[in-house]
């Protein structure tokens, strides 16, 4: 790569990597994990460096970078290993009234969601991309994007009121 490219890349990556680590953390529950995915990212963009057009696709090319990233690190075999083989359904939320950080709250809310529901939901929501910018993201079109992330909120919704219900 050639010097000017290099600081370029420089530059962007350390804007970027905290920005890219905090979504991978709200796709995946794991900051070990979430910063696993957005150096994997980074390594992705690294090598395409000089194909990306800079001026519109580069923050959309990362963000898809990081969601394969993310998802293939849930499909190895290490990823399905236990400690302790349980096939207990997850507890319920933590009771609010017990100090609990209500952004707490949401994470382990989009821990419960399946994965296709939480990339969406946190991509559209929390990474602020646009509808195509999601579906470029995900690979799949803009209707599978709007059907997840409707689904996705219906859910959080339901796993929040339950919580607050439970707390009263």
């Amino acid at each position: 790569m050639k010097a000017p490219d290099e600081a370029e890349f420089t530059e962007f990556a350390a804007n970027s990597l905290r920005r890219l680590r905090r979504t991978a953390y709200l796709m995946c529950g794991d900051w070990h994990r979430a910063e696993d995915a957005a150096q994997d990212a980074l390594v992705k963009v690294y090598r395409r460096w000089h194909r990306i057009d800079r001026t519109q696709g580069l923050n959309g090319y990362a963000h898809q970078c990081l969601v394969t990233a993310v998802f293939d690190q849930s499909r190895k075999p290490w990823r399905r290993e236990r400690l302790v083989d349980t096939d207990e359904a997850p507890g319920p939320l933590p009771d609010p009234g017990a100090a609990v950080d209500d952004r707490m709250l949401v994470v382990q809310a989009l821990g419960a969601l399946p994965p296709s529901q939480r990339a969406c939901v946190v991509l559209r929501h929390y990474a602020d991309l646009s509808l195509e910018q999601t579906a470029d993201a995900l690979g799949i079109g803009t209707g599978g994007v709007k059907s997840q992330t409707s689904r996705g909120l219906s859910r959080l919704r339901e796993l929040l009121d339950q919580t607050e219900r439970s707390a009263s």
